[in-house]
């Protein structure tokens, strides 16, 4: 199928991917969205200003995909920002988000979309349905497993196991099919995290109040370098961790008060095993400070503005960003 045509009667799906200097895992995953038994009728590759011929190599095995090159590196959270503001712009129903080096197997699109149908209720079909993620040797990725939603409805259960699938309260980028109308209400991932915690923010304000799933039966590799969860040594990077947790926590309207709380006592223990783990704690302590600092006394800049210093779309043809505050701050 020729990307941008739509497939039956069905909504119609735009995968969006983000990429930053992974050609070759790049080239991989584009081969395998083209191999889906439902491949998604169009596909927006994101490319973070890469110095290693991703676009290149883009132009040149994958014509029918819509290349949206950036003049800077934006990061994982501008990244996605821009690509779902486009597909959107161009009447994506809805966004098939995944990273650069995410392998989806062949009924990983088919089984996201059966699922989305077979969980539709009175309130309508769901807003998220997250894939299981594995690693290349098959085991559950603790990486990028979805967070279960606490205190779920005997209705919501029932419905959620009724197809094969289990209520979730957040869920990665590594492969998620989410409903673009929830995302022009919502708003978009904020830009100004770059990377880290963009995920989390964005699918708990899109899930608050509302049903999403995860599916088993759609499975995607996510082939890091090295089997880990996200208490894992992050060096320099844990300042996005630290910074981008406190404007979660003080910020966003993706948590409840009581979540808050909940997130945050999760958070802190995990933090601990990152410090407990680490060869090199100078320099977590002082990504801790920095992050402290940062988190306490700025916050992230509207995403409308990044994106258009990006030129990906006029601030106008963008929805609100997801800071709290609307489209302006």
């Amino acid at each position: 199928m020729t990307p941008g045509t739509r497939s039956g009667n069905g909504p119609s799906v735009t995968a969006v991917v983000v990429t930053y200097n992974r050609r070759d895992l790049l080239g991989e995953a584009l081969t395998a969205l083209g191999a889906q038994t439902r491949p998604p009728d169009r596909i927006v590759v994101v490319d973070n200003a890469s110095a290693d011929g991703t676009a290149a190599m883009v132009a040149e095995r994958f014509p029918g995909v819509h290349l949206l090159a950036l003049p800077r590196n934006i990061g994982g959270a501008g990244g996605f920002s821009a690509g779902m503001a486009r597909a959107m712009g161009e009447g994506a129903d809805l966004l098939w988000l995944l990273d650069d080096d995410t392998v989806p197997e062949p009924e990983a699109l088919r089984a996201l979309l059966d699922a989305r149908e077979a969980a539709t209720g009175e309130d309508g079909p769901p807003v998220l349905v997250a894939s299981r993620v594995v690693w290349t040797d098959g085991r559950d990725h603790p990486m990028n497993t979805p967070r279960p939603k606490p205190r779920a409805t005997a209705a919501e259960s029932r419905v959620a196991h009724a197809a094969g699938c289990v209520p979730i309260r957040s869920a990665s980028f590594v492969s998620a099919l989410v409903d673009a109308a929830a995302v022009r209400e919502r708003g978009l991932p904020v830009a100004d995290y770059f990377l880290w915690n963009d995920d989390f923010e964005f699918t708990t304000r899109l899930l608050r109040g509302r049903r999403g799933l995860l599916c088993p039966g759609s499975v995607v590799v996510h082939k890091t370098r090295e089997f880990g969860g996200t208490d894992a040594d992050p060096g320099d990077r844990f300042f996005y961790e630290v910074r981008n947790k406190i404007w979660l926590f003080t910020g966003s309207r993706g948590l409840a008060p009581p979540e808050r709380a909940l997130y945050a006592g999760s958070t802190a223990r995990r933090w601990a095993r990152t410090f407990a783990g680490s060869s090199d704690r100078a320099v977590l302590r002082r990504a801790l400070a920095r992050g402290v600092k940062d988190g306490l006394f700025t916050r992230p800049r509207p995403t409308a503005a990044i994106l258009r210093e990006a030129g990906v779309l006029p601030e106008a043809e963008l929805p609100p960003d997801g800071r709290g505050h609307g489209r302006d701050g």
